[in-house]
C-alpha cells in the first residue's frame, strides 16, 4: 500500500504544499501548515491490524523500525526512503509508575513518562528525527539546502545539532545569551553546530532565526514547521500502547512554543479516527507563571491572545511570551476538554524535589507539570480513580545547576523544604555514628 502526506494550511483556505517545498506558512493567509495524511488509505489496514504491526515492530532491530518514531512511518512520514531515515532509535521511553508520589498525592494510578531517556535527553529528539530525515531526502532529490537552522532554549538545539551531524548537514543554532544550562549549551558545541549565543531572550532569537531562513538555503527546523509535530506526535501513541492500548484520564504536559501539546493531540486524534481508540483524555497544559500566555487565553475562553515579555524562570526551556503553535493548541485543547495552569518558581522546585524524593530526578519543567497536577488534584478537577499520566521532557541531568542550587538553598523566590545538603564531617566514627542515628530513626 503506498501512502501519501503534504502542507495544509491550518486556518481551512486549503491550500497545500508538498512535504519537500521549503515552505513553513501558507502564502495565501499567513497560516501555519500541518501534514496531513491519506486517512482513507490508512483505513484500510483494520485497528487490530495497525496495533499488531506497532507492537511487532517494538525494539526490532529491522532499520529503521525498531524506532518509536519510525515503527510507526506509515503515520509519520512515509514519503521518505529508508535509506534517507535518520534515527538514534529514538523513543520508546519508559513510563515510570509513580507509585509512592501517588500514593502521597492521592493518585495512585500516576505515571511519569520520561522522555529524557532519549539520544539527547530530551523529547525533541522525537521531531528531528523527522525533521533531519526529510532534509536528507531533500538533498537527495537535489534541493539547494545547505544548512538547518533553528532557535532554541536548550533542548531544540541539541537534538537539531546530535542529528544534523548524524547525518552530514550544518546546523546553526540560535541561543540567548546566558538563559540555557551549560549541559544544554555544550551539546551543540559538541556536536560541531555553529552555535550563536544571542543578547535577547528566546523570542528575540526566533525573530532573528525567522528572518535568516528567509533564505530557501537554510531550513528552519523550529515547531512552527511541523515536521517537528509528526514525529512528536508519536508521544501519546506511545503512551496508549505502554498501556495495552487503552487511554488514560488525563495527560499533564508542559508547555512553551506550544508545539508539544499540539503533536500530542494530534497523535491521539489520528489514532480515534483510524478506530484504534474510542475516547481522548483530558490534556492539562502546564506553564511558568513567568511566562504564561497561553494561561492567560485561558483565563478569556481563548477569546484574547496578547504575547507576555517572558521573565526569567527555572524552566528556561518554556521561557517563551510569544509561542508560535498558539493557534494549533487552542483547537487541541478544546477539542481535548482541556485546561491550563500555572505554577510560581517556589512551586515548580518544591514539586520536582518532592519527586526526586520518591526516586525520580526531575527537570524544572517536569516540576512544573507536578506543581500543577497537584493543583488539579486539590481542586477535584483530577479524582483519586483516574488514570494520569505526566510528560517529563527532558534529563534532570540537564539542569544540575538548578538541583545543586535548591539543596544549597540558593534559589531565588525559592523555599527549599525538601533540601538535603551533604552533612560535612571529619573522618571518625563516633561522629559518624551519630549523624546516622540522628537522621534514620532505629528499627
Amino acid at each position: 500500500m503506498a501512502y501519501h502526506c503534504w502542507f495544509e494550511c491550518v486556518r481551512g483556505c486549503g491550500r497545500r504544499y508538498s512535504i519537500f517545498d521549503v515552505v513553513y506558512q501558507c502564502e495565501d493567509c499567513g497560516g501555519l501548515l500541518d501534514v496531513e495524511h491519506d486517512l482513507e488509505a490508512l483505513k484500510e489496514r483494520s485497528p487490530e491490524a495497525w496495533k499488531a504491526l506497532f507492537d511487532q515492530r517494538t525494539r526490532t532491530n529491522e532499520w529503521p523500525y525498531g524506532s518509536g518514531v519510525w515503527g510507526k512511518k506509515e503515520w509519520v512520514m512515509p514519503l521518505v526512503d529508508n535509506e534517507n531515515v535518520v534515527s538514534m532509535y529514538e523513543g520508546h521511553t519508559n513510563c515510570f509508575w509513580a507509585e509512592r508520589l501517588g500514593k502521597e498525592v492521592g493518585v495512585p494510578d500516576l505515571w511519569v513518562k520520561l522522555c529524557g531517556n532519549s539520544h539527547t535527553g530530551s523529547f525533541k529528539d522525537l521531531g528531528l528525527t523527522v525533521l533531519i530525515s526529510v532534509v536528507k531526502q531533500m538533498i537527495a532529490d537535489g534541493k539547494p539546502i545547505r544548512a538547518v537552522a533553528c532557535a532554541s532554549t536548550g533542548d531544540t538545539s541539541a537534538a537539531l545539532a546530535a542529528y544534523a551531524a548524524a547525518a552530514g548537514i550544518p546546523a546553526v543554532v540560535l541561543l540567548p545569551k546566558g538563559k540555557v544550562s551549560t549541559a544544554q549549551l555544550i551539546q551543540p558545541i559538541a556536536n560541531g553546530a555553529l552555535v550563536l549565543a544571542l543578547d535577547t531572550d528566546f523570542d528575540g532569537c526566533m525573530r532573528v532565526v525567522q528572518e535568516i531562513t528567509r533564505d530557501p538555503t537554510i531550513y528552519l527546523a523550529n515547531s512552527m514547521n511541523s515536521l517537528r509535530i509528526e514525529g512528536q506526535k508519536t508521544v501519546g501513541i506511545e503512551i496508549v500502547q505502554q498501556f495495552d492500548w487503552e487511554v488514560p484520564d488525563w495527560i499533564v504536559i508542559p508547555v512553551g512554543n506550544l508545539g508539544n501539546v499540539s503533536a500530542l493531540g494530534k497523535g491521539l486524534l489520528m489514532m480515534k479516527e483510524l478506530g484504534l481508540i474510542d475516547r481522548l483524555p483530558r490534556i492539562a497544559c502546564a506553564q511558568s507563571e513567568r511566562a504564561n500566555p497561553l494561561y492567560l487565553s485561558y483565563l478569556t475562553g481563548f477569546k484574547e491572545y496578547r504575547p507576555v515579555q517572558a521573565r526569567k524562570t527555572l524552566a528556561s526551556a518554556i521561557q517563551i511570551g510569544d509561542p508560535v503553535s498558539y493557534e494549533r493548541a487552542v483547537k487541541t485543547l478544546r477539542l481535548f476538554n482541556g485546561v491550563v495552569e500555572q505554577a510560581s518558581e517556589d512551586e515548580l522546585a518544591d514539586a520536582a524535589a518532592r519527586a526526586d524524593r520518591t526516586g525520580m530526578y526531575c527537570c524544572p519543567h517536569t516540576g512544573v507539570a507536578l506543581a500543577v497536577l497537584f493543583k488539579l488534584i486539590a481542586r477535584g478537577e483530577i479524582k483519586s480513580s483516574d488514570r494520569v499520566i505526566v510528560i517529563s521532557t527532558a534529563h534532570g541531568l540537564k539542569f544540575t545547576d538548578f538541583k545543586v542550587g535548591y539543596h544549597e538553598r540558593k534559589l531565588e523566590d525559592v523555599i527549599a523544604r525538601h533540601a538535603n545538603p551533604p552533612v560535612e564531617l571529619p573522618p571518625d566514627y563516633e561522629q559518624v555514628s551519630r549523624a546516622i542515628d540522628r537522621a534514620i530513626r532505629p528499627l
